[in-house]
């Protein structure tokens, strides 16, 4: 090496005393390769860049690319608080022809907590056509909780005219819940 030769902060911090050029000369300088953080979940991912490319594939105006940068990343799910709401929630869907997927959580669960923030992202990506709601069992009626039947916390349930259709009790990891969850609404939007 010759003497030009600077060296990082990094490095002159963890050599401060020997930081001479003789001293760190002696290392071998590998090449560098510049290394970009990664998601774990790449399949997520690779599916939203399908689903967007083939937006644009079928409908190749400039309209549809300022639609797809205005869709949401997140949508935060609306709070059920009592048995009326819930009622008008479920009839309201049915009456638009819509499904409604309920988070039946409590603040006090953990795996609830972590799950609501991935729901609401899954949400985005079925938005506006599926609603996404949450139920805080501790704050509605028990009668309500034991209609809906649920058991287990967290309970993602997805209702369709006016019935329960579909359940999934996440006492796994986030992900593998979320997926499904999305699984669950593929097939019943395969279904109609």
């Amino acid at each position: 090496m010759s003497s030009s030769t600077q060296f990082s902060p990094v490095t002159q911090q963890l050599y401060p005393k020997k930081s001479n050029q003789s001293y760190i000369s002696n290392f071998k300088c590998l090449k560098l390769i510049p290394v970009f953080p990664i998601s774990v979940n790449c399949s997520n991912i690779h599916l939203k860049f399908r689903a967007r490319a083939e937006v644009l594939e079928n409908n190749r105006e400039e309209s549809s690319v300022q639609d797809l940068d205005n869709s949401p990343a997140s949508v935060e799910l609306q709070p059920i608080s009592s048995e009326a709401q819930f009622d008008r929630v479920i009839s309201e869907a049915q009456q638009i022809d819509e499904s409604v997927v309920i988070l039946w959580m409590a603040t006090w669960c953990r795996k609830c907590i972590y799950l609501k923030p991935k729901l609401e992202k899954l949400a985005a990506d079925y938005f506006p056509r599926t609603r996404f709601y949450c139920v805080d069992v501790n704050n509605v009626p028990h009668k309500l909780v034991v209609r809906a039947g649920i058991t287990k916390m967290p309970t993602i349930q997805l209702w369709r005219d006016g019935n329960k259709q579909a359940e999934v009790i996440g006492g796994h990891k986030a992900y593998l819940v979320v997926t499904e969850v999305r699984d669950m609404i593929e097939n019943e939007d395969n279904n109609l």
